[in-house]
């Protein structure tokens, strides 16, 4: 019973609650015990099975007295970068390790209203800044997969949002929350085999989400499939007066959105995105969710983002800049952890070298660097202007087509280390996701195939501002077309 639960999508399992074939709390158990059974994984920071049964039981009385909300009874796991009352928010930080936030974000509380059950707190990134759930200070986030050639190296789940990835894929919460500033959604859903969307910027509230990057940062959820993402996004999004870039624009029911035809849809191939020394299991992938695309009855038009070849760059001088200024507020006085020194200075000085990690250190003095006198407009300002040329090109593209099709990442996930000796290397991971980002349009990975070592591989499809709908409606036409039907060997274990 507990293993056929946790296989269960979001809308069925509603369907199931609904019709009374099983209890909030048999569902929820079900996922407590595999959220035990994977602790080796590491993708929770903070596990929270009292609240969860509590909130299970809780959800159970609202379906008797037929007052159940959209979300009623469905477990989920929760980013460690939002703030949830009386529950540890720690960014995976060491300087926010005993942080108790008294409030709620805005995300959770929407969650919350519509019956959500939330199993834990979920790790990712220190501060969500990485690419492979590696620099956070509670330990790397194991992927549930393996590569099939019989290496069994332990690999990334991707990040920032990796712990949200991998406990959706291993099934120990049927859905999760993330955050995306570069492809933080994007690129872990890629690597673990399920759906991830950040929609527009501004749709979703960062109200009480831990700041990494406030002009690009961006909520999102995760699933294992389009129509359960569809779901949760109607949950979360919508105005926030408390966050002043929250738009207020109505909220589309973008379930109703899904299985439209896309017959005489234009969809975008950016020729620039054919990056030089593109591995040939990518093309191919690439090329079958055009094929996928054409069949179903789209018009593949080539398009052209002429200054995506500076979105690394831009963004790797924006983020940080904003990075330095946002976590300037941690230093030992009003937030998190305090080390002790002669004078005010050194307790600055001995708080931050202490509480801050390798790569969020590295992120702050690049952006104290940029933003410094005689380089804020050699570089910020340049970045600046470069990022509105950026946001200029999808908008162009979009007089040409209604959407863009893309790989989400260079590569399938990579093993834990492989590549951190090169910083460079790492960013490139984001390579696929950064352009959308800094032009803040709705992007979505959905799984599409595998790799020759068995390893899941994503497609990114880029959607208008605020069109969230066909961003989802031309995902779930690629996901069926592409029958992603592989689970973690972990899983498949679990089963048998």
């Amino acid at each position: 019973m507990s293993s056929t639960l946790t296989d269960l999508t979001i809308a069925s399992a509603l369907d199931g609650l609904k019709n009374k074939e099983f209890t909030a709390t048999e569902l929820t158990a079900a996922h407590v015990k595999v959220m035990e059974n994977t602790r080796h994984l590491n993708a929770y920071i903070t596990e929270t099975p009292d609240v969860a049964m509590k909130q299970a039981a809780e959800s159970d009385a609202r379906y008797a007295a037929g007052k159940n909300g959209a979300l009623d009874g469905i477990p989920l796991g929760i980013k460690d970068l939002f703030c949830t009352n009386g529950i540890r928010t720690t960014a995976a930080s060491k300087i926010l390790g005993n942080f108790v936030p008294h409030y709620e974000s805005t995300v959770t509380t929407k969650l919350l209203n519509d019956g959500a059950v939330f199993m834990g707190k979920l790790n990712l990134d220190e501060f969500a800044m990485g690419s492979s759930n590696t620099t956070s200070a509670f330990g790397n986030v194991i992927s549930p997969w393996k590569r099939n050639n019989g290496d069994n190296a332990d690999l990334v789940p991707g990040g920032s949002s990796g712990g949200s990835s991998a406990a959706v894929a291993a099934r120990s919460c049927m859905g999760a929350t993330g955050t995306d500033t570069g492809g933080s959604i994007r690129q872990p859903a890629s690597f673990c085999g399920i759906a991830g969307i950040k929609p527009t910027y501004g749709r979703c509230s960062r109200w009480g989400v831990v700041a990494f990057a406030s002009s690009l940062d961006q909520p999102g959820v995760f699933a294992r499939n389009t129509e359960d993402c569809a779901i949760l996004l109607k949950s979360v999004a919508g105005h926030d007066p408390k966050d002043a870039t929250s738009a207020n624009k109505p909220v589309p029911d973008f379930v109703a959105a899904l299985g439209k035809s896309v017959k005489g849809m234009k969809v975008g191939i950016p020729r620039e995105y054919a990056v030089e020394g593109m591995p040939a299991e990518i093309q191919k992938l690439w090329d079958e969710g055009k094929a996928y695309l054409k069949d179903a009855g789209a018009e593949i038009v080539d398009v052209s983002l002429p200054h995506t070849k500076y979105s690394l760059a831009t963004y790797y001088i924006i983020a940080p800049a904003e990075c330095s200024s946002n976590l300037a507020r941690y230093d030992g006085v009003r937030y998190g952890m305090r080390a002790e020194g002669k004078d005010l200075r050194e307790v600055y000085e001995n708080t931050r070298a202490q509480g801050f990690g390798e790569e969020v250190r590295r992120r702050i003095m690049i952006g104290t660097y940029v933003l410094s006198a005689g380089y804020y407009d050699a570089y910020y300002t340049k970045a600046q202007k470069i990022r509105r040329l950026i946001s200029e090109d999808f908008l162009n593209a979009y007089k040409e087509c209604d959407v863009l099709l893309t790989p989400t990442a260079p590569s399938a996930a990579f093993a834990i280390g492989e590549n951190e000796d090169d910083p460079i290397k790492m960013y490139l991971n984001d390579v696929f996701t950064v352009p959308a980002s800094l032009a803040g349009m709705p992007g979505m990975s959905v799984p599409a195939g595998l790799s020759g070592d068995g390893l899941p591989l994503g497609l990114q499809i880029i959607g208008k501002p605020w069109d969230e709908e066909t961003v989802l409606n031309v995902s779930q036409v690629i996901e069926k077309a592409a029958n992603f039907t592989a689970v973690p060997q972990m899983v498949v274990k679990k089963a048998a």
